[in-house]
């Protein structure tokens, strides 16, 4: 380790930035050479992102990340908490340990049909909501939610997982029927899979896929996983998340 530790900091930063934020954060307690080496502009440029006119178009519409002082700092507060962007429609934020980039898409970025006739859907304000409006379900008896994001938007060489993320307050019309949740990139095969949004149900007894069911999250909105994507490509595609309830024609 002494002859590590001889080399000149610029050569320990371009080491450090080819590992990750936690391992960056680990190696920083060395010594005081490795600590500067960890704490520079050079590592965490690395680790912000591989498309810098991306952090430059959130740095645009988030104002209290504009003058941070050091790129360290930049990465802890991109980190910290979701950022709302695109006008209130998404929310951006990256993972801490890997600075990888993590999305959530609001309800108005969605496809809903029926989605403007308030006898189906009502708009709202929910004050645990990091979005300004949520979608209420009223009634239908076609669900049909979808919505796409280009992969180039999302880090590659990365396994990324897809939830629906949501809140329950009173439901008919759910109690064992089977909703439909997909997840793949266009013209390519699908991730599948059949849950049910009863929470109050036994993982058994989901119907066609035991081991799914509603979880709650840390900030009292439940989830459910619709399945995994791995982005391998570097090109333009489109992933698309697709929710469905439309053959049995029951009032939801």
């Amino acid at each position: 380790m002494a002859a590590f530790e001889d080399l000149r900091e610029e050569c320990i930063a371009a080491i450090l930035s080819r590992t990750t934020p936690l391992d960056a954060g680990r190696l920083s307690l060395i010594s005081k050479t490795f600590r500067s080496a960890a704490d520079s502009d050079a590592v965490w440029d690395q680790f912000l992102s591989s498309d810098p006119t991306f952090i430059d178009s959130i740095i645009s519409q988030s104002p209290f990340v504009a003058n941070v002082p050091t790129k360290k700092a930049l990465y802890l507060a991109l980190s910290d908490r979701p950022i709302i962007i695109d006008d209130g429609k998404k929310s951006f934020q990256l993972d801490r340990k890997s600075g990888k980039k993590c999305f959530m898409l609001a309800a108005r970025s969605l496809t809903v049909v029926r989605r403007d006739h308030q006898r189906y859907w009502d708009w709202i304000v929910v004050p645990d909501s990091r979005f300004p409006e949520v979608a209420k379900l009223n009634h239908v008896w076609w669900l049909e939610i979808r919505e796409m994001i280009n992969t180039v938007a999302l880090s590659p060489n990365t396994r990324y997982g897809a939830y629906l993320v949501l809140k329950i307050t009173g439901f008919h019309g759910f109690e064992n029927l089977p909703v439909d949740l997909s997840v793949g990139v266009a013209g390519c095969n699908s991730s599948t899979k059949v849950v049910c949004f009863d929470p109050n149900m036994e993982p058994y007894l989901v119907p066609h896929n035991r081991s799914e069911r509603l979880r709650w999250r840390s900030d009292g909105w439940l989830e459910i996983e619709m399945g995994e994507f791995f982005n391998s490509s570097l090109e333009h595609e489109e992933l698309h998340m697709i929710v469905t309830e439309t053959k049995t024609g029951e009032v939801k």
